[in-house]
């Protein structure tokens, strides 16, 4: 299990916490900068806007990595537009091509391509993609998970949760959506659904046990105070199975938070 947090949560205070820790990253490092992926979603637009805090504009880059189905999409357009507020500099890298010559090659070889697979595959070439980037560049590539999804294993191994350092790594969901709020990140993205876009009408709660506001509280629970599943149902009415789900998911995907298993 996770260690738990001993502070409250303080928006303005996370802000200058995290600043600093994105900018000890980047001078211990001796980078030039950040890359980080832009999404239209919330996760994303926090970890610019506070690498534009910490670092400058001029030391962010950010980049589109959407597949050409939606790049007339709400999300795209809302990327973009966080882009050009934050005065950063972007690209925009169409993943399809990609990853159709993946799919070709697995189908010339009789394997078969699952949803699953197929969005593991997106994740991934995604990750390369932003490395390629930030190899030639002299950056590191900053993560977007935050500690709902980390505890819960809501990432692809060595996809989304491949990167250099997780700036939210230690923030709830409903607390991101705080800080967003603080950043003055564009109301829609603060409110909207989240989505790994990975195919079409993707919704994270589609696949997660609960929607945020109360999978956090049960998180919270769990993991910082160390309550039970009966304790939880008492306290906040949370269903004892819904609980017990809630811990296989994160002993289950424990693999994906450790480094290689290996013969010591």
């Amino acid at each position: 299990m996770s260690k738990s947090r001993k502070h409250a949560f303080n928006a303005q205070k996370e802000i200058t916490r995290i600043s600093s820790f994105i900018k000890s990253q980047i001078d211990d490092s001796h980078a030039k900068g950040v890359v980080v992926g832009i999404s239209g979603g919330i996760d994303s637009a926090v970890i610019a806007a506070l690498c534009r805090k910490a670092l400058g504009s001029s030391k962010v880059l950010g980049v589109f990595l959407f597949e050409e189905r939606s790049h007339k999409s709400q999300d795209f357009s809302d990327a973009r537009l966080l882009a050009k507020n934050l005065r950063i500099k972007s690209l925009d890298l169409c993943i399809t091509p990609v990853v159709d010559s993946f799919l070709k090659l697995l189908k010339s070889n009789d394997c078969r391509v699952s949803r699953l697979t197929l969005a593991n595959i997106k994740a991934r070439t995604r990750m390369v993609l932003l490395y390629a980037i930030a190899n030639q560049r002299n950056l590191l590539v900053a993560g977007t998970g935050d500690r709902s999804e980390n505890l819960l294993g809501y990432f692809t191994k060595y996809g989304d949760g491949g990167v250099d350092f997780l700036p939210i790594g230690h923030l709830y969901k409903t607390e991101v959506r705080a800080l967003g709020t603080s950043l003055r990140i564009p109301y829609n993205i603060v409110t909207k659904p989240s989505s790994p876009n990975l195919w079409p009408g993707h919704k994270a709660t589609h696949e997660l046990p609960a929607d945020y506001d109360l999978l956090d509280r049960i998180l919270t629970l769990i993991f910082d105070s160390n309550e039970g599943p009966k304790e939880i149902r008492e306290k906040i009415g949370a269903p004892e199975d819904l609980v017990r789900r809630v811990i296989k998911l994160n002993t289950d995907s424990k693999h994906k938070r450790q480094t290689p298993a290996s013969i010591l």
